[in-house]
């Protein structure tokens, strides 16, 4: 479905000899904006441990370090740095239930490295941009397919600069490329149930096999995707079309098994098909008998039923790694909301942290959007609806799962994903321009402007972004912390200041992070 044939509301038109010279040019303020976050900041607390797991990916081919995130943007991250003659230590490299040396092997890293990690940290970072100019493509097409010319540059300006995405987009951390594969994965599919030919398929199935190579969340998906086909062909049905429905029906089985090899072949098969009665989960929800996340136990509660002969087709360390991120948020930990500690989380931890990490102007023109939907339902304008709940599916599954964890909540970072759905979908409200013609593209104009701004006035610090509602960065702390606002990642201006101020003694540090900062 085009933009010309679904939209409600015509919109006005962009000359199409500017279109590319647009586009090219918020990709090159996007890249340079990124690239100079990946040199300002030091490596946050997770990123020393991320960069020796993907070093070791290559060098040892293994994947027990870190193994709770696959491995494709460590790995991506780490080739240039593999190639850069890097000094390793694996010393400390140990396996067992629940082990988790990375954080021992990260800091060894820093410190056989020394000062020159940071600029091996810089190459890891600078090859993960790629990721996040991907993302940026997908909403504009996507965007542009369902609304039209104008929505599509909406939608790309809103991600371009969003605090959020420049913040994670310059990490080595794979928040920001699972969120850009995601939604590629998902255009691909959407692009696959409008025109379901083999090429697509195939398209379709190797990009949702890379994405779940980046993020765990997004195993979400193969079970996401049958659904979102059946409404699909029930839906074209109602609609007096009816489609190959067997036919389609082979393709995303076709599809589905290219996306498994694919995540497969991400580990090299290592450990894939194993029974799952052979494994010692330390999870209290995969183990039998775990209760005490704390105690180092083991069990399998699928051993002695008819389950444990099943053989897995997941990759073995990709299955641990689910079972020891389950044991994390299981432990004893305490939630920091709002200027309090709790001993458990909030269901609508994440609803609050977007509420408040998001600039204003981005939520004026998702107001502008519900408005529009608002008013195509009144007129009885059902153009894009079919399109829509492919559209907003994935962000509402994957918010409302991860919101379910209510155990400890941290880091915004963790529902990421459903930006770029959430910014496409928002990009709709360039169709209401037309009914406010005495205004006209002031309406989309003035909070797109305050949400750059917004976001370029707290640049470079984008991770400890904060929006007007609460007062702006400086009030941060007051509401959530961690990766939301202190990642370890000032060290360098913390340099900077004490070159500046020699005679500043004494001097006390209080440091999140886990390498010694004085390297």
């Amino acid at each position: 479905m085009t933009a010309s044939n679904s939209t409600a509301h015509p919109q006005k038109q962009v000359s199409p000899r500017l279109v590319p010279y647009l586009v090219v040019g918020l990709l090159l303020v996007q890249a340079l904006l990124l690239g100079y976050l990946a040199i300002r900041q030091s490596p946050n607390a997770n990123e020393p441990g991320h960069l020796a797991a993907g070093v070791s990916n290559w060098q040892l081919g293994r994947f027990e370090l870190y193994r709770v995130n696959p491995p494709l943007v460590r790995m991506v991250g780490a080739l240039p740095v593999v190639l850069s003659e890097v000094k390793t230590d694996w010393s400390e490299f140990h396996d067992g239930p629940g082990s988790r040396p990375v954080f021992t092997i990260g800091p060894d890293f820093i410190k056989t490295n020394g000062e020159r990690s940071f600029w091996l940290m810089t190459l890891a970072r600078w090859a993960c941009i790629p990721f996040s100019l991907i993302g940026s493509l997908v909403c504009f097409f996507w965007a542009r397919a369902l609304y039209g010319e104008v929505s599509g540059l909406l939608a790309l300006t809103i991600w371009c600069f969003s605090p959020n995405i420049l913040a994670h987009g310059a990490f080595i951390t794979p928040d920001a490329g699972a969120t850009a594969m995601a939604v590629t994965a998902a255009w691909l599919f959407w692009r696959w149930l409008q025109h379901p030919t083999w090429g697509r398929v195939v398209a379709a199935g190797c990009v949702l096999g890379l994405a779940e190579l980046t993020k765990s969340t997004l195993i979400l998906f193969f079970g996401l995707w049958p659904c979102l086909w059946f409404i699909w062909i029930w839906l074209r049905r109602s609609e007096n079309v009816k489609p190959a429905a067997w036919r389609q029906g082979f393709q995303l089985a076709v599809l589905l098994l290219l996306a498994l090899h694919i995540l497969n072949l991400g580990y090299g098969y290592d450990g894939s098909f194993r029974p799952l009665g052979s494994y010692e989960f330390v999870s209290a929800t995969l183990g039998r008998t775990a209760t005490d996340t704390n105690s180092g136990q083991t069990g399998n509660r699928f051993q002695g039923t008819w389950l444990e002969k099943i053989p897995v087709p997941l990759p073995a360390q990709y299955v641990i790694g689910i079972d020891v991120q389950k044991q994390d948020f299981e432990r004893e930990r305490q939630t920091f909301f709002r200027g309090k500690l709790y001993s458990h989380g909030f269901w609508y931890y994440y609803l609050y942290a977007l509420a408040i990490k998001v600039p204003l102007g981005t939520w004026l023109l998702a107001l502008l959007a519900a408005a529009c939907t608002v008013s195509q339902i009144w007129r009885g304008q059902w153009g894009q609806w079919r399109d829509e709940i492919i559209l907003l599916a994935p962000l509402i599954l994957i918010l409302v799962f991860v919101s379910s964890e209510t155990d400890y909540n941290a880091h915004l970072r963790y529902i990421l994903p459903i930006f770029p759905f959430a910014i496409i979908w928002i990009s709709k409200s360039a169709l209401i321009v037309t009914s406010f013609k005495s205004y006209r593209s002031l309406v989309i104009a003035v909070p797109l402007l305050w949400s750059v701004a917004s976001s370029l006035w707290v640049y470079p610090y984008s991770l400890a972004y904060f929006n007007e509602l609460i007062g702006g960065p400086s009030q941060g702390y007051r509401h959530l912390i961690n990766s939301n606002l202190d990642w370890g990642q000032d060290l360098h201006d913390l340099k900077r200041w004490l070159d500046r101020h020699p005679s500043s003694e004494p001097f006390y540090l209080a440091y999140y992070g886990l390498f010694a900062p004085q390297v």
